[in-house]
């Protein structure tokens, strides 16, 4: 059985527009993890920056 049940019956342009939001719902959620991920790291070298300006001054 097919996640989309009437997927035969769908038209090629609706069946691209489909797949075209499927595919940017999966690159959105990746996108998402990875920045989930990687924003501690972020957050830890802007304070490291904004030390090392303070230092210099």
């Amino acid at each position: 059985m097919s996640l989309i049940p009437r997927w035969r019956y769908m038209t090629d342009e609706a069946k691209a527009l489909t797949q075209r939001t499927a595919v940017s719902a999966l690159v959105v959620l990746v996108v998402l993890l990875v920045f989930r991920a990687l924003l501690p790291w972020v957050l830890l070298a802007l304070v490291g920056w904004w030390v090392w300006k303070a230092v210099r001054k």
